[in-house]
This record gives C-alpha cells, sequence and structure tokens, in this order.
C-alpha cells in the first residue's frame, strides 16, 4: 500500500473509475439507501475550487501496480479555505480499523499545519464508523443538524400547488435555473449576507454573500457538474430578494438533488414564503429533472420553523450529520509515530 498525493487532473480513467467504485463500496456501507455515484464530471467535481480556494488530495492505492494502473483503497482531500481546512476521508470499508484512515487524517493534516492552518472542520455521519473514527482522533463535536429525504413519487402534489400560491399579496415568486440573473445578484447575495450572521455552524461549507464571489460560486457549481435551480421570492415594493431557496443536482448522483439555503429575510417572515418557494421548486425540478426522484436537505433541530415546512412537504427525518473540529497542531502531535 502506498499513499501519494494526486492530482485529479491529470489523473488516468483508471483511476478515477477505481476512486468511484470506492466511493460505491462506501456508500453501500454507510448509507445503504443513497444512489451510487456515476462516473460523470468526477474529475471536475474533484479540481474545481473557487478562486482563492485550494484542494489537496492523496489517495492509498496497491503498490503492486504502476501509478495510474493501480486500485485506490482510500481517497483523502482538504479544502484550504478562510482559516480552516475542511477534511474529507473515504476508506474501503473491507479495509477499515487497519490504520489506513489514521495514516491519511495524518498526511492532510500536516499540509494544513505546513500551510498555516490552525483548525480541521470534518463532517461526520451519524450511525456509521466515522464517528468513533473521528473522536478517537480527538475531535470535538461543534455542531449537529438532520438530514431529512423527499420522495418525490409520494408528494401530494394537489396539497403541493396550494402551497405554492399560498404566499401574501405583494410578493412574486420567479424561478431562475442555472442561478440568478445578474440583475438581481446584489439583493440576492444581500439575502444571503444575513442569514450568514445567523448561523451558528462551523462554515464548513461557507455561503457566498458578496455579488461577485456569489457569480464565482454559481460558475464552479457549474464547472463541478453541479447544477442550480433558484426560486425567489421578490418584495414587489422595495424589489428586496425576500426569500430565497436553492437545489443543486449532481452529475455524479442525479437521482437525488441536495438542497443548499432556504432563506426568508427577517422583514418578511410571516408571509407564507417558505413554502411557497419550496413547494414552487419541487413543480420546476419535477418538469426539468425527470429522472430525480429524492431531494435531501439539512436542518438543525432548533430550527423549528424549516423544520415544521418540511414535515408538510413530505420530507422524512434521516439521520444526524455532525460537524467536528479540531486544533491542528494537537492533531498533529497526537498523529506523529510515536517510538
Amino acid at each position: 500500500m502506498r499513499v501519494r498525493e494526486w492530482d485529479p487532473r491529470s489523473a488516468s480513467a483508471t483511476e478515477i473509475n477505481s476512486l468511484v467504485e470506492t466511493v460505491n463500496a462506501v456508500l453501500a456501507a454507510d448509507l445503504p439507501d443513497d444512489p451510487p455515484w456515476r462516473d460523470v464530471q468526477v474529475r471536475e467535481y474533484l479540481a474545481e475550487t473557487m478562486p482563492g480556494e485550494r484542494r489537496i488530495t492523496w489517495v492509498a492505492e496497491d503498490d503492486r501496480l504502476p501509478e495510474g494502473e493501480s486500485k485506490i483503497f482510500g481517497h483523502v482531500n482538504i479544502l484550504l479555505l478562510g482559516d480552516i481546512g475542511v477534511l474529507e476521508v473515504l476508506v474501503r470499508p473491507e479495509l477499515r480499523r487497519r490504520g489506513l484512515g489514521r495514516q491519511l487524517v495524518a498526511v492532510a493534516a500536516r499540509r494544513a499545519y505546513l500551510e498555516g492552518f490552525s483548525s480541521i472542520g470534518v463532517e461526520a455521519i451519524g450511525g456509521t464508523a466515522a464517528i468513533p473514527f473521528y473522536e478517537s482522533l480527538r475531535f470535538e463535536r461543534e455542531y449537529v443538524e438532520t438530514r431529512s429525504v423527499l420522495n418525490l413519487d409520494t408528494v401530494d402534489w394537489l396539497a403541493l400547488g396550494s402551497m405554492a400560491s399560498g404566499i401574501s399579496t405583494g410578493y412574486r415568486v420567479e424561478y431562475h435555473p442555472g442561478g440568478p440573473p445578474d440583475h438581481l445578484l446584489a439583493a440576492y447575495a444581500q439575502a444571503k449576507a444575513e442569514a450568514q450572521r445567523d448561523d451558528d455552524d462551523l462554515d464548513l461549507a461557507p455561503r457566498s454573500s458578496d455579488p461577485q464571489r456569489l457569480r464565482e460560486s454559481i460558475d464552479t457549481l457549474h464547472k463541478r457538474g453541479l447544477k442550480p435551480f433558484i426560486v425567489l421570492a421578490i418584495h414587489e415594493a422595495s424589489g428586496e430578494v425576500a426569500g430565497l431557496t436553492e437545489v443543486v443536482v449532481p452529475a455524479q448522483h442525479p437521482e437525488r438533488a441536495d438542497q443548499y439555503d432556504t432563506i426568508v429575510a427577517r422583514e418578511h417572515r410571516g408571509y407564507g414564503i417558505d413554502r411557497a418557494i419550496k413547494a414552487r421548486m419541487l413543480f420546476e425540478l419535477r418538469s426539468a429533472e425527470p429522472t430525480l426522484c429524492q431531494v435531501q436537505t439539512w436542518n438543525a433541530q432548533h430550527n423549528e420553523s424549516m423544520l415544521k415546512v418540511n414535515a408538510e412537504l413530505g420530507y422524512q427525518s434521516d439521520r444526524d450529520w455532525f460537524e467536528y473540529i479540531a486544533d491542528v497542531t494537537q492533531l498533529v502531535q497526537f498523529l506523529e509515530p510515536k517510538d
């Protein structure tokens, strides 16, 4: 077994395919109800980042075969953004508990230390081996949210139609596949900035709340094979973006979409905006993505209003998702080989 730094841009098709096989082996063990990945724009998904951000990747592979032809058994990447490194680790289930995951974390932590980063964050899925693994490495739990999944074949579309039209007068709902139009970027960014101030999570996937940065974020999604769909509520008197909801359909698993932000500005709450825009989104997705079967979303348990809306739409709670953080220096010291 060898571990080496790996660039998805120059990786062979054999390596990309092997990585997808490893992803799917991990999904089968940890999230058996999730759709498997397809080998579609995986290279771009791994390689593309926002301006000013970097993702560094390593693979663990069979050392009996030449580089580029070997089977990938494990993978780690660290996204360096702001003042935190965001870690992702995959190890094939049959090779767990042999020290490979620990070795991969050590490699990424050492690089984060050399790059001057002080913290590493990671997401871990409840009910999987990731929880005891990260806690054994002294990562500290900082934030918990629950994933819920909506099966589109169980949606009550008649009731959904009532929700979509249940917005108060003085607002209009707009649908923008691909991202917000340029003339709404500033208002859209303002709504995102307000939501960012209200959050208390680790920002492992931080929002873009500057108009230019927001445009770059949308462009990066497209490059990574993530197709965004946007529904907005516009306050007609002021032209403000009173509410927004975002869903992304990944080329890698187009059967299940990911809900990103749903935001209603404080002064526009209580007018049925959240239900209306999320219901409208589901109608648009049904038309635009006929192969889509499910939408998944994540919410903090204290966000009772959004949990209620999701329940009305038909979402079912699935499992908890945890965010952990570790001090880089302490992590590197802990993972140093002992004499």
